[in-house]
């Protein structure tokens, strides 16, 4: 059985130990970490922070994992910049060394995975489209190289690194993974999945549980979101088009027991009552108490 978990992105006006508490104390099994520049910032660490982070949550018996989705931590005007697909090497190594960070937070934390993305690509191309171009070689070459240094990483300190799609970036779709885990396994590097079960409704890869049946042997991390379909919005949970019992019927046939953690990044300002309120909807459909 998959352990519950709440990221972070969703609690950004709590400090991280309060949040520990919060999500135990409604029930949660864990907490996604998006280590920002308000909550465990990667480039003003205090050691001191990190360690009663780590104390507080083996304290309540939580599981973490950490996520790498911060909007502007690299860059204070450019929204997810730079990224691994960009054609300056100097702007890729920037992103390089910001995942060997949060790789580095994950092992002091005892968290065994840390979760990223490509990034939008120049120009908007993306690895999934119907033709496959010398220009996506080209990016998919670039994204490929970076991968393997973060994987030689993460597999130097013990920390696993998962790979999300994402909607509107280089990589949308759980097909597009495949051509990069395939790509990072070439080099010598192992690449699973991490899976957003409200992003295969924005991209139409439907119903989720054929997903999850099929990258079952990738599937390491899951993203629990809401979307309405055709749409990158993400909504509380019920609130979108996700079939929620089938999403989690999935992962229950597959014996999924890694971390499911609900993301609600648009909903910081109700926090507590967004959290308390997903809790309630997963509970109607699984056996988490």
């Amino acid at each position: 059985m998959f352990r519950l978990a709440y990221n972070t992105n969703g609690l950004a006006h709590h400090r991280v130990v309060d949040a520990l508490r919060l999500v135990a104390e409604l029930g949660y099994g864990g907490l996604a970490l998006t280590p920002d520049v308000g909550q465990l910032d990667p480039y003003r660490l205090d050691p001191r922070e990190v360690r009663e982070v780590r104390a507080v949550a083996d304290e309540l018996g939580l599981a973490l994992a950490l996520e790498t989705g911060a909007r502007f931590v690299l860059d204070a005007a450019r929204k997810h910049a730079p990224n691994l697909c960009d054609e300056v090497a100097e702007e890729r190594l920037r992103r390089v060394d910001f995942y060997r960070r949060c790789i580095d937070l994950a092992a002091d934390l005892g968290a065994p995975l840390i979760s990223l993305w490509a990034g939008a690509a120049p120009g908007g191309v993306t690895l999934d489209g119907p033709v496959r171009t010398a220009e996506t070689e080209g990016v998919l070459d670039r994204l490929g190289a970076a991968l393997a240094l973060v994987c030689r990483h993460g597999a130097a300190a013990g920390v696993e690194v998962a790979f999300e799609p994402e909607p509107g970036m280089f990589v949308e779709r759980p097909s597009g993974y495949a051509l990069v885990r395939d790509r990072v396994r070439a080099l010598g590097h192992c690449l699973p999945l991490t899976l957003d079960v409200g992003h295969c409704v924005v991209t139409g890869d439907l119903p989720v549980r054929d997903v999850v049946r099929a990258f079952r042997t990738d599937l390491a991390h899951v993203h629990l979101a809401d979307c309405p379909r055709g749409r990158h919005e993400h909504r509380l949970l019920g609130e979108g088009d996700l079939d929620l019992a089938d999403a989690l019927g999935g992962l229950q046939a597959v014996g999924f027991g890694g971390l499911a953690a609900v993301e609600q990044s648009r909903d910081s300002h109700r926090g507590v009552a967004a959290a308390r309120q997903a809790f309630t909807v997963v509970r109607q459909f699984t056996a988490i108490s």
